[in-house]
């Protein structure tokens, strides 16, 4: 089917096409093979080095309690970093200089900034002028540090969906007789959550990712710092590498088929059934407007902004 962006391939296309995909499979095989080579000759393969990922006690003392402590810290700064981002990104919008002007200045400053640079901030931070305990102290440097930079990015998500909307959105939010922030909280944001909504998940995988950074610079005893030491036990370096990816590679799959059933659910929901608002919804949305512009019986009827002459 051909579209603005893609036409139908014809006969030669499709040849070429077929060509191609099978001369990359044949690559990817043979890498494949070059790969599982290379580890056989080196002892890679040999039993003793994966079985004791076949025990429950390499799983419960180093790699479960290792993936807990990645999904509380990504858990966390997502908790905290959403509605702080949703904050500046819808603060970056405001009419108001004072508000808008330190909103951005924040966003950029944290943006810019490695995210592994702040945690280490964070961490110094906490040992100079807290008093957490240290074996508290990698958690929340580490949350700190991601929820600085992932807020920053998830403000200008936030207000790319915003300006995405259709300008008649807000018009005919006026046109009813709805404030500036009744039209973001009611009409523009409701809209916007179903298009951020796989930005907003990527930025989940991002954080969960980035996790492993305080793992291995402030000894945040996360999935890949538990790896290690599982490693130094069993000795089965490149094993446990290809195990933990495999584990993250699960993970993130997880979180983003979620978000594709969400985002479908959303869409589904928010389909007009073509319906005419009645008085009462009026009234929810707006009721001053209502009863003053939009009143039937009394003073006040007609137009927002009408007056009545005598």
């Amino acid at each position: 089917m051909s579209s603005v962006l893609y036409d139908t391939p014809g006969p030669r296309a499709k040849r070429r096409n077929i060509i191609f995909s099978v001369i990359f499979v044949a690559l990817l095989a043979l890498l494949a093979w070059w790969v599982w080579k290379v580890m056989d000759d080196e002892g890679q393969l040999e039993w003793s080095l994966w079985k004791p990922f076949t025990q429950s006690e390499a799983w419960s003392t180093y790699l479960l309690p290792g993936l807990a402590n990645t999904l509380k810290a990504a858990a966390l700064s997502m908790v905290i970093a959403l509605p702080l981002g949703a904050f500046l990104g819808i603060s970056r919008m405001s009419d108001h200089r004072w508000v808008r002007i330190p909103a951005g200045v924040v966003v950029e400053f944290f943006r810019a900034i490695p995210v592994l640079l702040l945690m280490l901030f964070a961490n110094e931070f906490y040992v100079r002028y807290t008093g957490v305990a240290s074996d508290e102290r990698p958690l929340y440097a580490v949350v700190t540090g991601l929820v600085l930079y992932n807020a920053s990015v998830l403000a200008e998500v936030v207000r790319a969906g915003i300006l995405a909307l259709p300008k008649g959105q807000t018009e005919a939010a006026q046109a009813i007789g709805l404030r500036k922030g009744q039209t973001m909280t009611s009409i523009l944001l409701p809209q916007a959550v179903t298009a951020m909504l796989p930005a907003i998940v990527s930025q989940l995988v991002v954080i969960v990712k980035d996790t492993a950074l305080g793992g291995v610079m402030i000894g945040f005893t996360e999935l890949l710092n538990s790896r290690q030491t599982l490693a130094a036990f069993y000795g089965n370096v490149i094993p446990s590498f290809i195990v933990v990816a495999v584990v993250y590679i699960i993970l993130n799959f997880i979180l983003t088929s979620f978000a594709s059933w969400l985002e479908g659910r959303l869409r589904r929901s928010k389909r007009s059934t073509g319906a005419v608002l009645g008085a009462e919804d009026m009234e929810e949305l707006n009721p001053a407007a209502v009863g003053g512009s939009f009143g039937t019986g009394g003073e006040g009827g007609g137009l927002p902004g009408s007056r009545t002459y005598t």
